[in-house]
Order: structure tokens, then sequence, then C-alpha cells
């Protein structure tokens, strides 16, 4: 063994570091490449496979024989398919329009030609009733009575009553619409809600009203208000926005109003969900009749034999005549809009 195997093996050297500006230098790309690039892209824009794919096509030459008329039949094969799938489209789209707008048409004039008979109806029912009561004015002109009955009738609703007073006026907030889409948003708080005139009329009964009418629908100890679908019903006569409620009382009548808790309310709902809303006092007003209404009166219930039967034996859970038991479901929660 020699002294040259004894001495020991020299240690790796170690790796050198490249200094990061270097590193930077190297994976930036030079601008002279990148123009170089843009050039063959400018120079040849069709990918090399098509020219490959023509270089063939020209060697080897056209399609023939069975190869060349399976691709033409699949060609019309196809052509047919899509012509008959525009067909059906056309027929199924174009072709039914006309039923469903006839029958829309039909619809509308249907509807259109009850509400004039309607109109034409209560226009009649108007002028009968003024008939009616200029013959009991004429018939009671010598009765000391006649004018206490006539103030009676215009506070009851069933006469006309005129004098000052003040109007409220409400209508729905615009739907917002979509930026993007362009569809108009479903969901608006600010619509004008059966409960909201409910509380304007109760607003000013309470603040001294004498008699109240909304869009021309004079209101009575009978008259309700509600919503019927997307409409307000009052009097069961289908009222739309605006909705415009005139009242005739003192002359504090306004300043009460809107003093009142509901037209704070309102005035919180026109900043929030941007409703309208407004008051104004009126000078000379005259409220229209309302139609006599039907007088319904209330009978106590006679016992009925199964009840008495029942109170008698003694059987649980039986109820008295003309009552009946609690039930355990309520009417359907009101949509809440928050103050």
């Amino acid at each position: 063994m020699t002294d040259a195997d004894d001495a020991p093996a020299p240690a790796p050297a170690a790796p050198t570091e490249q200094p990061l500006a270097e590193l930077a230098t190297v994976r930036l790309p030079r601008p002279a490449e990148a123009s170089n690039l843009i050039s063959d892209l400018l120079r040849s824009p069709l990918d090399p496979g098509y020219a490959d794919a023509a270089r063939r096509r020209a060697e080897v030459g056209p399609r023939v024989g069975w190869r060349s008329t399976t691709a033409k039949g699949a060609l019309l094969v196809a052509m047919v398919l899509l012509g008959l799938l525009l067909a059906v489209a056309y027929r199924q789209v174009v072709v039914g329009e006309p039923a469903s707008t006839k029958a829309r048409a039909d619809l509308l004039a249907d509807i259109r030609a009850k509400r004039k008979a309607a109109d034409t109806s209560q226009r009649e029912a108007d002028r009968l009733r003024e008939d009616v009561t200029r013959e009991n004015d004429a018939a009671l002109s010598g009765d000391e009575n006649a004018a206490l009955l006539k103030s009676k009738a215009a506070v009851a609703g069933t006469g006309k009553l005129k004098g000052a007073g003040t109007s409220v006026e409400l209508a729905d907030a615009t739907a917002q619409v979509d930026p993007v889409t362009g569809k108009v948003s479903d969901d608006n708080p600010g619509v004008v809600l059966d409960r909201d005139l409910q509380d304007v009329a109760n607003a000013l009964w309470q603040a001294g009203a004498e008699g109240i009418a909304i869009n021309g629908q004079r209101l009575t100890a009978t008259t309700a208000i509600r919503a019927a679908g997307g409409a307000i019903l009052v009097d069961f006569r289908p009222i739309t926005s605006p909705y415009r409620v005139v009242a005739i009382g003192p002359s504090s009548l306004t300043d009460r109003f809107n003093s009142s808790a509901t037209a704070r309310q309102f005035r919180r709902y026109v900043t929030k969900y941007r409703m309208k809303f407004s008051t104004r006092k009126e000078g000379n007003i005259t409220l229209p009749a309302a139609p006599e209404s039907r007088l319904r009166y209330a009978h106590a219930p006679l016992p009925s034999v199964s009840a008495a039967s029942g109170s008698a034996s003694g059987v649980p859970g039986s109820a008295p005549s003309g009552k009946q038991p609690p039930s355990s479901g309520g009417p359907a929660p009101l949509v809440s809009r928050s103050p």
C-alpha cells in the first residue's frame, strides 16, 4: 500500500451560487426573441398542422370510392336532421303563437266587456239612487226631521257629503331593475298594501274625519278593505295605484293626521322603501254616496239536539250549544314590513 493510497480523498467542491441578477436575466425573455415570435406569427398565422394536412391531401389525392360516399352520406343525414329539428321548432314556436295570442286577446276583450257592463250598471244604479233620494226629499220636505235624516245619511255614508278636509296620496315605489340582466326585481317592499290603506283610514277616523273615500269608493261601517291576489278591493271593487284617500272633517284634520303615528310611519317608508306619500288640505270636497248595503241581522243560535243530548249525558269533549272548541290553527301571518 502506497502513500498515495493512504492520502484522504479530496472533498467535493461546493456548488457555486449564481447571483440573483443573473437568474433574473436568464428568466426574462429578451426583446429580440419576443419580436421574432411576433414576426413569425405575422408571417405564418396558420398552424403547421393545417399545412401538413394539405400536403398529405395533395400527395394522396381526393377521397374516392366508399370513403367519399360515406362522408357525403353522413353530411346529408346531418343536414336532414338539422332541417327536421328547425321545422319542429318553427311549428311549436311560430305556428302555435297565433292561438295563444288569440286566446289572450279574447280574454282581454271579455274582461273589458264585463268591466264596461259593470260600469254601466253602476251608473244606472247611481242614477236610480239619486232619483230615490230626490223623491224622499220631496216627500219629507214638510217634515221637521228631514234635515236630521239627511245629515244622518251623509254621516252613515249612504248620502253625499260636502265640506273641507284633507287628501292623502299613496303610490307604489318604482321597482328596481337589475343593471346587468335588465330584469325587474320581484322584491319591492315599497308596494302599497291593503293594510296600509286600512291604517290611513283608521288614522283619519281617529283624527276626526266625518266621511272618507278611497279612489272614489265611499267607506261605511260595513266596508271592507282587503287584497285579492295582487289587487286591492274596497267594498269588493278593485282599485289601483296611485291611491287617493279623501276625508272631510274639522279644520285641524290635516294637522292631527300629520302628527299621528301612522303618518310618521309612512314618512319612514318614503325614506326607506321609496314609497310615495303626501298630504294636502282641501277646501271643497264632495264624497259620493256609498251603495246601500244589505243589512244582516244576528240571531241567537238555537240549541241542537245532538249538543243537548251530549250535555245531558255528560259525554267528555262535547261543547255547549252555540259554542265551538277553539281551533288550534290561526290566520296566515301577514308579511311584515320593518318600520
